[in-house]
C-alpha cells in the first residue's frame, strides 16, 4: 500500500516506521521543519507542507494513497485532513488520531473518518484489561462502532472454564478471534478447553457485548 501520513511527530513516525518495515511506501507530511527528521525513517519520503491546504495535497499526490493517516496533535487538523482526503482524494480509508476524548464524537464519516483512534480512552482499556477479570472490557472501536474488539479474562468461577470451546454458546454475531493464554496466542478451536485466567478476544457489535458477557461470566446460559 502507498499510505500518507499527516504529522511528522512522534506518532507519525512510529506509525511510518512500522508500515515501512511491514514493506508499504510511506510518505511523512509535516509543516513544521523541526519534524522534518527524515533520517528516523530514511526509507520513508518526506515532504514539508500544510495538510491541510488542498494544494498541497494536490502537489503530494494524494489521490494516489491508498490510505491516510491524520495523526498531528491537534483534533482539528485531524478532522481537516480526514474530510478533505474523503472528499477531495476519495481515499479508500482514513484513519485518524483522537487526542482529547471529548472530542471523540467528531470522528465520524460525516468528517471523512473511517477509524479513530483515542489515545485517552485506549489507554484506559487497556488499564482495565490489565486488571479486570471477569468483565467485559472494549479495547477498539471499528466501522463507527459498528464493531468493537472486547477482552474477557475467565475467573475461575467462570461456567465453561474447563470445557471445550465448543460447548460455549456464544451469540451467532460474535467472533472469538484469539485467547491469550500466558505468553502464547492461541487460535481458537472448537476442542480447545478454556482456562482460568485466559483472555478471551471477542470481535462484535455493541450489541452482542452484553450476551457475550453473560454467557462467558455466568449470567446466562445462551447465545440466542
Amino acid at each position: 500500500m502507498r499510505v500518507a501520513i499527516a504529522g511528522a511527530g512522534n506518532v507519525g513516525r512510529s506509525v511510518a516506521n512500522e508500515l515501512v518495515e511491514n514493506g508499504h511506501q510511506v510518505l511523512l507530511i509535516d509543516r513544521d521543519p523541526r519534524q522534518m527528521r527524515s533520517h528516523l525513517v530514511p526509507e520513508a519520503e518526506w515532504i514539508l507542507a500544510d495538510a491541510c491546504e488542498l494544494a498541497s495535497l494536490d502537489d503530494a499526490g494524494l489521490a494516489g494513497c491508498d490510505v491516510v493517516v491524520a495523526a498531528t496533535g491537534d483534533d482539528k487538523v485531524n478532522l481537516v485532513v480526514s474530510l478533505l482526503a474523503k472528499t477531495e482524494f476519495a481515499v479508500a480509508r482514513v484513519v485518524a488520531r483522537v487526542n482529547r476524548a471529548e472530542n471523540e464524537w467528531l470522528f465520524t464519516d460525516q468528517w471523512g473518518v473511517d477509524v479513530s483512534v483515542s489515545k485517552p480512552r485506549l489507554m484506559a482499556a487497556l488499564v482495565e484489561e490489565a486488571v479486570t477479570v471477569g468483565d467485559l472490557v472494549r479495547l477498539m472501536t471499528f466501522r463507527q462502532g459498528q464493531a468493537n474488539l472486547v477482552e474477557i479474562t475467565l475467573a475461575p468461577d467462570a461456567p465453561y472454564v474447563g470445557r471445550p470451546l465448543r460447548e460455549v454458546p456464544l451469540p451467532s454475531d460474535a467472533a472469538l478471534v484469539a485467547i491469550l493464554r500466558g505468553t502464547r496466542v492461541l487460535v481458537p478451536t472448537p476442542d480447545d478447553p478454556l482456562e482460568t485466567g485466559d483472555e478471551l478476544m471477542f470481535l462484535c457489535p455493541p450489541d452482542a457485548e452484553d450476551r457475550i458477557h453473560a454467557v462467558v461470566s455466568g449470567d446466562g446460559t445462551s447465545g440466542d
